[in-house]
């Protein structure tokens, strides 16, 4: 007969509770939870790479939107800016086909000035303007120096004496340097 010890614990009984069972209990315990939190990751993982790629495609509808409202606007600008120079293009039309037996030089010459005021004017408006430096200190960002004369004091040392060509920006941008004679002291 078996013995027992008086705490009630029986040897033979906790023989069927060794270490085999406890550990397949403890490991389907263990085994189940990295499972879930492996599952879980995943699923976070899908949904960060589904909401990567939402937002990549977002961008690049956004970048080709943006490219074709910029270049409509670019065309639309083009555009009222032609319609704006049609006024004076009629006019010189209108001007260069006068019969020149029925017309004398001065009407002529006044014409033209006429028209060049209306274009400029046109111009003007929509954003240029003329860089013509007479009597200003030279400024290499804005004048092309194609000439120098001499100075008759140190004052006038660097400062445009005459332009040979008119400078234009267009708002703020240069378009075309004045070309100009510079004036340099030698004393």
């Amino acid at each position: 007969m078996e013995q027992r010890d008086n705490s009630g614990f029986d040897p033979a009984a906790a023989d069927d509770f060794s270490g085999d069972g406890d550990q397949a209990t403890d490991e389907g315990v263990d085994s189940a939870a990295p499972a879930s939190a492996a599952a879980d990751l995943e699923r976070r993982l899908r949904e960060q790479q589904e909401k990567y790629l939402r937002m990549a495609a977002e961008y690049e509808n956004y970048r080709k939107r943006t490219t074709k409202e910029r270049t409509e606007a670019f065309g639309r600008a083009q555009g009222d800016l032609v319609k704006q120079l049609l006024d004076p293009l009629d006019d010189l039309a209108r001007f260069a086909h006068v019969d020149p037996a029925t017309v004398d030089a001065s009407t002529v010459v006044q014409g033209a000035e006429m028209v060049e005021k209306k274009l400029l004017k046109t111009l003007t408006t929509a954003g240029l303007e003329a860089v013509d430096p007479v009597n200003q200190t030279f400024d290499p960002k804005m004048h092309e120096a194609v000439a120098t004369e001499p100075a008759l004091s140190p004052e006038d040392d660097h400062v445009v004496a005459r332009v040979y060509q008119v400078g234009y920006l267009f708002n703020g941008q240069l378009l075309r340097p004045a070309r100009v004679v510079v004036k340099q002291w030698n004393g």
